[in-house]
């Protein structure tokens, strides 16, 4: 009995001393906080703008991104430019990917070249427009719009060597061959 008594005795007093602690900011270590400048004054609060701001401008596009006036092609809406590379004779290939399939493509450039086209390979499946007469003396490629399926026989897709942008892989890729730009003018 006699230790329920000191129990109940000082319990109270132990409880109460804890709840009387003033809390200590965490976390309490042996170091002193850093020392900080004297608080300015703060300014007078002004009201929000009632105008939002204005939206952040889009991001610029490559200047070394051809269009299709420079390449005398269209270039398929929302296609991506990934390189141009020298194909001898002062043409170039052009290199786009695309997130459209390779029927939307071939749909897509028979419709605005008003040419049939050919497909040259069944697997994986390569569709070539051929735009312009070719001179073997004069041209390395002849002018025109290749389309190429990259997810063929389970293929991933063309990996975009861009790293970190979307998407990781194109399922299509457009290449474009325009014409040198001697033979342009000639036309």
């Amino acid at each position: 009995m006699w230790r329920r008594v000191v129990t109940f005795v000082i319990c109270p007093f132990f409880v109460t001393s804890a709840l009387a602690q003033t809390p200590q900011p965490f976390p309490r270590g042996g170091a002193q906080p850093p020392a900080t400048a004297p608080a300015q004054p703060a300014a007078p609060r002004t009201p929000a703008p009632a105008v939002a701001p204005p939206a952040p401008a889009p991001a610029a596009a490559d200047p070394a991104t051809p269009t299709e006036a420079t390449l005398g092609f269209p270039i398929y809406p929302a296609a991506q430019f990934i390189a141009s590379y020298d194909a001898g004779r002062a043409q170039r290939y052009y290199i786009f990917g695309s997130t459209a399939s390779f029927n939307d493509l071939v749909t897509y450039y028979r419709t605005t070249l008003k040419e049939k086209g050919n497909l040259v390979f069944e697997e994986p499946p390569t569709h070539m427009f051929e735009i312009g007469r070719f001179n073997n003396e004069t041209m390395a490629f002849p002018p025109g719009v290749t389309i190429k399926d990259w997810t063929s026989g389970g293929s991933k897709g063309y990996a975009n060597p861009k790293p970190g942008t979307q998407p990781a892989r194109f399922p299509s890729i457009i290449q474009i061959v325009p014409a040198p730009p001697a033979a342009a003018t000639q036309r």
